[in-house]
């Protein structure tokens, strides 16, 4: 069984690990029936990056495919200043920094690295009102380092089936909601 682990379903994993389950289910669906407005709004503020129109600089690389043969994740970046030695990931509105974030720009960065690009610094961008986080390079913060490969071993171990669902505001923002068996809200 392959077990390679798609770089935005980190974040996912961590909102609610059933979500990743139904995000595949309904995947091949039209996303007007199943996508929030902010989720919407978020994937078409991706579009100039995702179609390579985000900059026509030469050092500037947007949308590549990157993977990590040590970690075995896959996806693609956002932006990539190779003369700043700059990696970004870009979100549509932030108010806050989640570990989900931070974890979503390391699977990008140790991907890079293994292909041989040259990282020194990293930040995640607010698009809506056009603030920067810079956020510290893995080896900088070894509790997050920690932190983002002990949540890979429990996405490589984790069972739907054992699974329970313990906050309620998460599935209280959750698009799934109405089609989960583990929602709390029902089982009020």
């Amino acid at each position: 069984m392959d077990d390679l682990i798609i770089i935005s379903n980190l974040n996912d994993f961590i909102f609610c690990p059933a979500s990743i389950y139904f995000h595949k289910l309904y995947g091949s669906e039209d996303q007007l029936m199943y996508q929030s407005k902010a989720q919407i709004n978020g994937t078409k503020a991706h579009e100039k990056v995702d179609n390579e129109q985000y900059s026509t600089r030469k050092n500037v690389i947007t949308a590549l495919d990157v993977y990590s043969e040590k970690y075995r994740i896959i996806g693609k970046i956002d932006i990539y200043d190779g003369d700043k030695r700059l990696l970004v990931e870009r979100k549509k509105h932030i108010n806050k920094i989640y570990d989900g974030y931070i974890f979503q720009l390391y699977a990008q960065y140790y991907a890079m690295t293994e292909m041989g690009y040259l990282i020194e610094r990293m930040e995640i961008r607010s698009m809506d009102d056009n603030k920067k986080y810079k956020i510290e390079c893995p080896e900088e913060n070894l509790e997050m380092k920690n932190k983002f490969e002990q949540l890979i071993k429990e996405m490589r171990t984790f069972n739907l089936e054992n699974f329970h669902q313990n906050n309620i505001e998460k599935c209280k923002n959750c698009i799934y909601e109405d089609a989960c068996d583990r929602a709390l809200i029902r089982r009020g």
